[in-house]
């Protein structure tokens, strides 16, 4: 115990004088928080519309009116097709609806009445929003007005009501998952240089010419660096609660000690890139291709694992942020689903076992071997 004490002591020391530390437990947690909650946006977009009306009648005129207090569009209106074509080159339009002067005779007489919907295709997404907006407002329009009559109503209606939810408010479940993506982050940024620096430095080698055993060195650094990311994940949730004011229904209890396991599982990660490459620069680089981009992309946290192919669906179940992103969206968002908190925190720990058992064998406690052949021998060899 005292060798252990003393190995922490002395981690503790290194990162108290080494800055790098302390900026990416709280300095990166920061910018990475402020760019999912203000960089990021899933919510539905409002664009910039042109309305070009041929049909002047009160009735119509009340359609147009609609585009303008949509909170979804911003409506302008035209005189000729000649400026919207212009404009929607030019990008200060995103599409246009042109309502045709046979629309509301049509209707009258009970036909179907067709709106011309033109949006620019360069921006697939963006289509798709001017698209479904037109059709949606002219709906709504249609179901208030005198035509309403005239239109056959479906026989089954939905109504949709969101639970956990209710605002659409990505933010709710981008920026509580992005902790996993920052702890990520963290657990193995800060764990894939210690190993790799003690090498480098020759610290390494003193140690070994002491009475230290394995045990020793992997505690030695598991234990301050997850004192460190504890802290630092105190501070997200400090940002994402009170800063952000993201609604949170958990238990803070329960939110610490899975994220716990999560971070044993990261620090594991890390120290075992560390323990096998012995160098800070390769190190770091492997770490970032290992930590940031599957946590990012396989997660589920911007892209749902269903809909990803057979192999990276069976490839995220090796993936911690896979589960940690599971757990934290749902403590924030739906509260205490214990199914969802006993099935995370198994996997994490089982995980994090693994890790840690892989990394008790990759800690060499023995110096490379150098070649003891006489200058002799060498030279007749070249």
């Amino acid at each position: 115990m005292k060798i252990l004490l003393a190995l922490i002591k002395k981690e503790i020391k290194q990162i108290l004088r080494d800055p790098s530390s302390i900026i990416i437990a709280f300095v990166l947690p920061l910018i990475s928080i402020l760019i999912y909650m203000y960089g990021i946006n899933l919510d539905s977009v409002r664009v910039t519309m042109g309305i070009k009306n041929d049909d002047p009648t009160p009735e119509v005129a009340t359609l147009v009116k609609s585009f303008g207090h949509s909170k979804y569009v911003n409506s302008i209106y035209f005189d000729n097709l000649k400026d919207i074509e212009t404009a929607i080159i030019r990008s200060k339009i995103k599409g246009a609806v042109i309502i045709p002067n046979d629309f509301s005779t049509k209707l009258a007489r009970g036909q179907s009445a067709d709106l011309l919907v033109i949006t620019d295709g360069s921006e697939v997404n963006t289509a798709n929003y001017v698209q479904n907006y037109a059709v949606s407002i002219a709906n709504s329009w249609l179901m208030t007005s005198k035509y309403a009559g005239s239109v056959k109503s479906p026989s089954v209606g939905a109504e949709v009501r969101t639970w956990y939810n209710p605002d659409l408010n990505s933010h709710y479940f981008i920026v509580p998952g992005s902790i996993a993506i920052t702890m990520t982050l963290i657990g193995i940024l800060l764990t894939s240089l210690v190993v790799a620096r003690e090498w480098e430095r020759g610290t390494m080698e003193a140690m070994l010419s002491t009475s230290v055993k394995t045990i020793h060195i992997v505690l030695g650094k598991y234990i301050p660096y997850f004192i460190l990311g504890m802290l630092s994940l105190i501070f997200n949730i400090f940002l994402c609660v009170v800063i952000f004011q993201i609604p949170f229904r958990g238990s803070y209890l329960v939110l610490l000690v899975v994220s716990g396991l999560f971070l044993f599982t990261s620090l594991g990660i890390g120290l075992n890139v560390s323990s096998v490459l012995k160098n800070q620069f390769l190190a770091s680089m492997v770490a970032m291709s290992v930590g940031f981009m599957p946590a990012l992309m396989l997660s589920g946290l911007m892209f749902p694992i269903n809909s990803m192919p057979v192999f990276f669906q069976h490839l995220t179940r090796i993936l911690p942020p896979r589960y940690y992103v599971s757990f934290v969206e749902s403590e924030f968002m739906a509260g205490g689903v214990n199914s969802i908190r006993l099935e995370n925190a198994i996997y994490l720990t089982i995980l994090g076992l693994l890790f840690f058992a892989a990394v008790y064998k990759n800690t060499s406690m023995r110096l490379e071997k150098v070649s003891a052949r006489q200058p002799e021998e060498r030279q007749v060899e070249k």
